[in-house]
């Protein structure tokens, strides 16, 4: 009895708490009313296709006029990607030695900036002089064609000769060709400075793709399904390697192109010979066409000359041309991308003509991974369908 007594003592006070907790009851949340639901939207009626269309059409105006506007970055970041991508094999042979990417990356960056150092301290002051010159002198070496009989004939029948002297005496008429190229002296102010911030510009953005380029392409193989994804990056990683051959490999056969215009000229004691040399050099990273205006601008000096020495440097350009094609080209390039040569031309010509020299040395690696993608992916899949 005494145990039951305090067994109830301990569970009284307990109880009515319990009591009054179970008497409360939960009030019901009553959802606000905002009226039914109307019926869906038609969507085969007029007015919502043509409101659709419209929405679309104005929104792709918009983006294009964005694109538009930002075109010279995309250009600067196209530029440092293919920098990039030809200086990404030499970071590898530095990889492939046991040498982390970090300071490959940086021996390599330490090496093509002293060889720019070592070309500015070098070439430039030269080739601002004899520019300068050949500027000056431009209309002399052009009136100087007239004293070729066969030439001089040529101009009286269709005055071609008279019609480029008056286009060149009125260019560089008082000096102000360049000046009156960028629009006056303000504009050249504004072409250097534009011009330096370039530079810089696509010489970080190179610094930072070279440095991340494993990073950058693992972030953009994972948009990819991951059933494809291994094939997507085997592919990627074989045109990011070929197209780096190809740019380095492009850059090496040009330089031996200007060198070899160098060595010609001063052997013919052309005048300009650093300039000639230095113009063959940036048209010989043009693939296949740049040799054509390299040839015509080099003639044209020497036939200033006399016209022997224009045959001979027209005879030793096309047989150095020749050697190129056939002796350097194929060691050089023997593990870049293959190409036809029509789509070369084409896609030089396509290119130089929607960004300029730029365009032309950007267009044929791009044709050239088109390719490789529609070999491996596109032609196989439609032969099995």
């Amino acid at each position: 009895m005494a145990i039951a007594k305090r067994i109830q003592k301990a569970v009284a006070p307990i109880s009515p708490r319990l009591t009054k907790s179970s008497k409360k009851v939960k009030k019901e949340i009553v959802p606000e009313d905002f009226g039914q639901s109307g019926a869906p939207l038609d969507r085969g009626h007029p007015f919502y296709f043509g409101f659709l269309a419209a929405s679309g059409g104005v929104l792709a105006i918009t983006l294009l006029r964005a694109l538009a506007s930002a075109s010279q970055v995309f250009v600067l970041i196209l530029i440092s990607l293919f920098l990039a991508a030809g200086l990404n094999p030499a970071v590898l042979f530095f990889e492939k030695r046991k040498i982390r990417r970090g300071p490959a990356v940086g021996i390599i960056v330490s090496i093509v900036l002293g060889f720019i150092a070592l070309f500015g301290w070098l070439a430039i002051p030269p080739i601002v002089d004899q520019v300068n010159l050949l500027l000056h002198n431009a209309p002399q070496i052009v009136a100087d064609l007239k004293t070729n009989h066969f030439i001089n004939s040529l101009n009286q029948q269709y005055g071609v000769i008279d019609a480029i002297q008056r286009k060149v005496n009125s260019s560089i008429k008082d000096g102000q060709l360049v000046v009156g190229a960028f629009g006056g002296v303000i504009g050249v102010g504004r072409a250097v400075i534009s011009g330096t911030i370039a530079g810089l510009t696509i010489l970080v953005l190179t610094l930072y793709f070279l440095a991340s380029l494993p990073n950058v392409t693992a972030v953009a193989y994972r948009l990819v399904p991951a059933s494809r994804r291994k094939r997507v990056a085997k592919l990627s990683d074989a045109i990011i390697y070929r197209v780096g051959v190809f740019v380095g490999g492009q850059a090496t056969v040009a330089l031996i192109a200007g060198i070899f215009a160098l060595i010609l000229a001063e052997i013919l004691r052309m005048p300009y010979a650093t300039a000639l040399g230095v113009l063959v050099f940036i048209c010989g990273l043009i693939p296949l066409i740049g040799h054509f205006l390299g040839v015509s601008v080099v003639t044209m000096v020497a036939l200033s000359k006399s016209p022997t020495t224009a045959i001979i440097t027209f005879v030793a350009y096309v047989v150095y041309v020749q050697i190129e094609n056939y002796v350097l080209m194929p060691r050089i390039m023997k593990r870049s991308l293959s190409i036809p040569g029509l789509v070369t031309i084409i896609a030089a010509l396509v290119g130089t003509s929607l960004l300029g020299l730029v365009g032309g040395i950007l267009a044929v690696p791009i044709a050239a991974a088109i390719l490789l993608i529609l070999d491996e992916v596109v032609y196989p899949r439609s032969d099995k369908a």
